[in-house]
């Protein structure tokens, strides 16, 4: 039997809250030092019209990053969440640059999936550390519980000059108060539900805030191929029964 990562109490924690902190490492010392080799390797070799938070999908054209996508370490984490059919969704390495990365405004990733899967309440995303990240360097911030809203807020234009993304959610709807920094070292990580509104600020700090999500659904859940953004969309099988027949992708 395969021992999972998550106890009980928190994967009971997740459910309430919408997202939880694993603070144990990750991935063995050494394997995790390859992990954030490849991606100073990737980040070197990015077109200079790209920022370093841009390196979107980078398992489409790298295929050494499934070792580990697909690797127990974090298949162990997810199975506890959406259970035993695991599909790969989609990876992004994210790295604030010191003094001038941008802020992540307010935002529910969901909103930007919708009608692309038929389902948004079971999709998880491990964000893991590469770089230690606090509310210095503009660690990522969630709204406890506000995935048990839906997931699709009323959003209105920003900057994308000084933003991640060119729209947020309307700030009279967030109460910031709320808010949770997830301050992580290297190596650690937090998993969040696809509907929970969540942003980061901008890194004003001398040191660079870089983390890899890797984002996982259930595979019970429909991807709907003629959806927003799925025409060239890949999907591999990470564990489990491809239970909704989705079209996946053979491993490199």
């Amino acid at each position: 039997m395969r021992k999972m990562r998550l106890d009980d109490q928190a994967v009971a924690f997740y459910r309430q809250q919408g997202y939880y902190l694993f603070r144990e490492p990750v991935f063995s010392q050494e394997k995790f030092d390859r992990l954030v080799a490849l991606f100073e390797e990737l980040l070197a070799a990015k077109s200079p019209h790209k920022r370093a938070d841009e390196l979107d999908k980078p398992h489409f054209e790298e295929p050494r990053l499934f070792e580990f996508l697909m690797a127990d370490e974090v298949l162990d984490l997810v199975e506890p969440l959406i259970g035993p059919n695991i599909g790969l969704w989609s990876s992004h390495f994210i790295a604030k640059e010191p003094l001038v990365g941008r802020a992540t405004p307010w935002h529910e990733d969901s909103s930007y999936w919708k009608g692309r899967l038929d389902r948004m309440d079971q999709i998880v995303t491990i964000w893991l550390a590469l770089d230690r990240t606090d509310r210095e360097n503009g660690c990522l911030r969630v709204i406890p519980g506000s995935h048990l809203n839906g997931g699709f807020s009323e959003y209105e234009a920003v900057d994308k000059a000084v933003n991640t993304f060119g729209s947020e959610i309307r700030p009279d709807l967030i109460d910031e108060s709320k808010a949770v920094d997830f301050e992580l070292e290297p190596n650690t990580c937090s998993l969040h539900d696809g509907r929970i509104i969540h942003g980061a600020d901008a890194n004003t700090s001398s040191r660079r805030r870089a983390g890899y999500t890797m984002r996982y659904f259930s595979l019970e859940t429909r991807f709907i191929p003629d959806g927003p953004g799925n025409a060239n969309h890949k999907l591999w099988l990470c564990r489990g029964v491809n239970v909704a027949n989705n079209p996946l992708q053979p491993l490199p």
